[in-house]
């Protein structure tokens, strides 16, 4: 069974991973208002996937496996210079790009300090959840095509990467009122988010600096270092 088949028998049948619509990165601010509990539903529909059988961290490799036992190993290996591939030596980029070493062991430090709050907390993540690979109508439904970087990890993750990618739409602060109205309560919310956040953050930023992107790398800068005081006012 192909990996996509796999996600396909964990998730509920109300998530579609062949979904019918528009790019979700055509809502202005305003029309993403109006359906923005259609997204944070279909997100916690992901999150109540049976993964049951299935151990451990991290992005699935083909055949639905991941990489770590806990979810500190996770974070931090992500991070590390000496893995094969794309990011080995990634550090180097301090003194190539625009990555500044001082933000990223910051937010890095921040990261770890949470850690601990999201440990245990595992569930299926898209891990993908950027506008312009969601799909929607923007009136009944959401759909999710690309599970590639798809795994097991705390399923604010989800939430975090659209507040990263758009942190005008206010994607905590809309959260945290529709968790009320519905009396979900997840506990140590602030910091997981931020764990979420930083995590994401600090990853989503070395791409960026990667690709000589320095307009982007501003962007997620600037969310970052501002998030703490969001979160905290909630």
């Amino acid at each position: 069974m192909g990996k996509d088949n796999i996600i396909k028998s964990m998730l509920p049948e109300t998530v579609s991973m062949t979904p019918k619509g528009f790019i979700a990165d055509e809502l202005n601010p305003k029309q993403f208002a109006d359906c923005h509990v259609l997204f944070f539903d279909k997100i916690l529909e992901i999150s109540s996937s049976d993964i049951e059988g299935l151990e451990g961290y991290g992005e699935f490799d083909d055949d639905c496996k991941t990489e770590y036992g806990t979810c500190r190993e996770f974070l931090i290996d992500t991070f590390s210079e000496d893995k094969e591939g794309y990011w080995y030596n990634w550090r180097e980029m301090f003194e190539t790009t625009v990555l500044d070493r001082g933000f990223v062991e910051k937010y890095l430090g921040e990261m770890k300090d949470r850690i601990d709050y999201c440990e245990g907390k595992r569930y299926l993540v898209n891990n993908n959840t950027f506008f312009e690979i969601m799909i929607t109508d923007g009136k009944t439904t959401v759909g999710f095509p690309d599970w590639s970087r798809s795994g097991i990890c705390d399923f604010l993750l989800d939430f975090a990467i659209m507040d990263l990618n758009k942190p005008y739409l206010h994607i905590p602060e809309l959260f945290v009122e529709y968790c009320k109205k519905r009396d979900i309560v997840i506990p140590d919310f602030k910091e997981r988010f931020l764990c979420m956040a930083y995590y994401k953050g600090i990853d989503t930023l070395r791409w960026h600096a990667s690709i000589d992107d320095t307009e982007s790398c501003m962007s997620i800068m600037k969310s970052v270092s501002q998030l703490k005081d969001r979160i905290y006012a909630l």
